[in-house]
């Protein structure tokens, strides 16, 4: 597995060993030991999500508050999406800025996507399956988001808006300035 740290160097892609030959592939997606090496410390993954959505779909902005803060580990299994990370944590030297890497079931990508930053995703072919490790439990009443055409944040989907689907919820996230962010000094991962 190759580990790289992204421009927000707590945002990290996971490009795992693909072994493959003429009857088709092996790939070790996930390695604790890897991970815990390459980071110094073990997060301990505690559910795994899995969604099939159609071309346009946009999931996010979202994130979990303190105490139920997540970390994510997210890959596509079928498919295609542009995954973007938003770092929500003021006082950090890039609050406000995102990372965004297009994940497919070609090229095996992964995001770990840390605490402490607002997550989405765009879905850029139909019937993709994307999944997801956490290391929290889902808490209804931590759950936060926010726009994800904030023109503050300057992320390119790649399409435009009108050939986007979005939830109810996803339409109604308040801006940027108005979230509820996190403190830079609290761990990310603890």
């Amino acid at each position: 597995m190759n580990f790289i740290r992204t421009k927000i160097p707590d945002v990290i892609i996971i490009e795992p060993t693909v072994h493959g030959d003429d009857r088709g592939y092996f790939v070790e997606t996930f390695r604790q030991d890897k991970l815990d090496e390459f980071l110094g410390f073990k997060i301990h993954f505690a559910q795994d999500n899995e969604s099939k959505s159609s071309r346009g779909v946009l999931r996010g902005l979202h994130y979990q508050l303190a105490p139920c803060a997540q970390t994510k580990l997210v890959r596509v299994i079928q498919g295609k999406v542009l995954d973007v990370a938003v770092d929500i944590r003021e006082g950090s030297p890039t609050f406000g800025q995102h990372v965004s890497v297009e994940l497919t079931s070609e090229n095996k990508k992964q995001l770990l996507v840390p605490r402490g930053f607002a997550h989405g995703f765009l879905v850029l072919e139909d019937d993709t399956v994307f999944a997801y490790k956490v290391d929290n439990y889902y808490s209804p009443e931590n759950d936060r988001g926010m726009a994800f055409d904030d023109d503050a944040l300057g992320i390119d989907w790649k399409i435009i808006k009108e050939e986007m689907k979005l939830s109810d919820k996803d339409t109604k996230q308040p801006k940027f300035k108005d979230a509820e962010c996190f403190d830079f000094k609290v761990s990310l991962y603890d």
